[in-house]
């Protein structure tokens, strides 16, 4: 069956979870299942690196295998998915199988939602889980408790990729942007290198009030404020890269943008996000004006041999093919 692959955890073994559940009763003993003939995983004669599965997982699966053949819609089969879950929760087909299941017998959404968010808590990071979640929230039409569960998993790693994408499903599909700036400022406040939540106020900004003029003044002077309080923050300055790609001004021009850089100048910041950035406003200057092509391009080369040798070595033959490219397209 799909999704088998995935190994069992050691702590779900039957032999190490005689003691905790000492009622546990295989299916294949049970009188209720007499009906049904387990399917067992065939894997070929060779199979060239098997699993060593426990006895509850072969026999859980098993019988799941068999209830999938005869297409059963029925309770007992909807509590043999919860004890196949429990053993693995990144098995898709339960999940899928589930769902049909829930659906033709019509169950509680609510309660299954609370078994889901059980779930989420022990295996926060796991795909399946989380799009189980995302088909019972559209089916509900109830997004109300999504907002507050991706929050707490975020509490727990602000990086987390699924809780950020069923946040931002959440968000946009029931237009519930009102607070998120204020949620995504607190994130910053928290850790303002804080990639993700970078990349979310992007995403709020691109699906609500869109980058017009004094929206890109404001998102600059934001980006610009966080640069002036930790200027080794790629995460800002990729932000305000960003931003500055949907502005008419480029790279050079806008007000906030010269400020920050004549700020850095007097405080003779050795940033090599800064020097970076002052070499692709140079080679902006030199595409749209050929006049100053002489005058910069000495200026952006001798700033790429800094980041090279000094100030990010460990990039030094980046920085050296840039150099040879501003010289050939530049160049005499």
């Amino acid at each position: 069956m799909a999704g088998e692959e995935s190994k069992e955890p050691l702590s779900d073994s039957s032999d190490e979870c005689s003691d905790q559940e000492p009622t546990w009763i295989y299916y294949r003993d049970r009188p209720e299942w007499n009906d049904v003939v387990p399917v067992e995983l065939n894997e070929g004669p060779f199979p060239v690196v098997a699993i060593a599965y426990s006895e509850r997982f072969k026999d859980i699966f098993n019988y799941f295998r068999a209830i999938v053949l005869k297409n059963e819609i029925s309770e007992r089969a909807f509590e043999l998915t919860s004890d196949a879950l429990e053993l693995n929760p990144a098995n898709y087909t339960v999940w899928q199988y589930r769902r049909t299941i829930l659906k033709g017998l019509e169950k509680n959404i609510q309660k299954e939602l609370t078994f889901v968010r059980r779930i989420i808590e022990d295996h926060p990071k796991n795909y399946q889980v989380w799009h189980h979640r995302r088909v019972l929230v559209e089916w509900s039409g109830d997004p109300s408790s999504e907002l507050r569960l991706t929050e707490i998993v975020l509490a727990q790693d602000a990086k987390n990729y699924h809780a950020w994408q069923h946040r931002q499903w959440v968000l946009d599909t029931f237009k519930l942007f009102d607070h998120e700036l204020e949620f995504v400022e607190r994130l910053l406040e928290d850790d303002i290198r804080n990639n993700s939540a970078w990349n979310q106020r992007f995403f709020v900004v691109k699906q609500t009030s869109g980058f017009s003029e004094n929206i890109i003044s404001r998102e600059l002077t934001f980006s610009v404020n966080s640069i002036k309080k930790v200027c080794n923050n790629e995460s800002a300055w990729n932000y305000l890269r960003g931003v500055l790609a949907r502005s008419p001004s480029g790279l050079n021009g806008h007000p906030v943008v010269e400020e920050l850089c004549q700020f850095l100048d007097d405080n003779k910041s050795e940033s090599p996000y800064y020097f970076a950035f002052l070499v692709d406003r140079m080679e902006e200057l030199m595409q749209s004006d050929a006049s100053k092509r002489q005058a910069l391009l000495p200026k952006a080369d001798e700033i790429l041999q800094v980041l090279a040798t000094k100030l990010d070595p460990i990039r030094r033959e980046y920085w050296l093919f840039l150099s040879r490219y501003l010289n050939s397209q530049f160049g005499n």
